[in-house]
């Protein structure tokens, strides 16, 4: 990767977006209801998924749990079963929004300790709330129908409790996790192939604060020039020179700038294509970017066809 003559020594700093635009400055996402990012239709169709598997599952448990009850010579009593089941499924179903903010708190925090610290907490957060809504789901259900309920409260029945608990939100997070994994590399490969597109999608000129402390550097994407892994960190390579080590990801920022035609020409590099005056393809299938400052960056073979099209847009060497 060629660097930019005379540049200064490289700041690390924390990205943070602009924070000092009014209300009006951003198009307020589709289908918000507070969430980070607000619930889009597909979250819809996610909660939508996860509940009829739910459904599925407890309604076989029930029938199950029925039928070995028969066979030791109990009664039959579905219906009994199938409201225990119930009961935990729409306390489930109620909790699902803790799981998906902690999956996408997870995957912006860099760090294995505080991701095993977001995910012990929810756990224990989920667990919690699912035993106390059931049993009260339970009694309140049966007082109504003149019954009572008994949880039979124990250390032993806590914490078979909580083994359930735990498999179901961890299916649950893993479903999630996977769904947001797809979804990022879904908008990365449409900006990719179309970057002219994404000013229509986000029309709101965001800027990018660079923090270090209570110092901030405002940045805008047009300045920037390239973004590249540096281990644990993430290096931002502006026209003017300048340098600025962030801690994080590559993909966390890849997914964050790729509105901007900032998209990844390598393993470890995202370039801005709207900077690129000259792109020279080697006959291995690599290839070098000239930015419009003269400085240039080597892609790899893996990402040529995202720079493909880039021959309609820039005039030739």
């Amino acid at each position: 990767m060629a660097d930019g003559q005379n540049a200064p020594e490289t700041e690390r700093v924390e990205t943070v977006w602009d924070q000092d635009r009014t209300r009006g400055d951003e198009a307020s996402p589709a289908g918000t209801s507070g969430w980070r990012g607000g619930i889009s239709r597909g979250d819809w169709t996610m909660f939508g998924a996860i509940a009829a598997v739910s459904l599925a599952i407890g309604v076989v448990n029930a029938l199950s749990g029925a039928q070995d009850a028969a066979w030791r010579g109990d009664s039959y009593d579905v219906g009994r079963r199938l409201f225990w089941e119930m009961s935990s499924v729409i306390v489930i179903m109620l909790l699902v929004p803790i799981l998906v903010l902690a999956v996408r708190r997870i995957r912006r925090t860099p760090s294995l300790a505080a991701r095993a610290g977001i995910g012990a907490v929810a756990l224990i957060g989920f667990s919690t709330l699912h035993i106390a809504g059931m049993v009260g789901i339970r009694k309140f259900a049966l007082w109504l129908a003149g019954s009572t309920y008994d949880f039979h409260f124990s250390i032993a029945t806590v914490l078979y409790e909580f083994r359930k608990d735990a498999v179901a939100a961890f299916l649950i997070g893993a479903t999630l996790w996977l769904i947001e994994s797809r979804r990022e590399l879904r908008k990365a490969a449409l900006a990719a192939v179309s970057p002219q597109a994404a000013p229509l999608e986000q029309p709101s000129p965001d800027l990018i604060w660079l923090r270090d402390g209570t110092s901030r550097i405002r940045v805008a994407p047009r300045d920037i020039l390239w973004v590249a892994s540096a281990g644990n960190y993430i290096e931002y390579s502006l026209a003017n020179g300048a340098r600025h080590l962030i801690r994080g990801t590559l993909a966390a920022t890849e997914s964050e700038l790729a509105r901007f035609a900032i998209v990844r020409v390598h393993r470890t590099r995202l370039a801005n294509l709207d900077r690129v005056s000259g792109v020279d393809f080697k006959p291995s299938g690599d290839f070098e970017l000239t930015f419009d400052n003269g400085q240039t960056l080597g892609g790899s073979r893996r990402y040529r066809p995202v720079v493909a099209g880039l021959g309609g847009r820039i005039a030739p060497a």
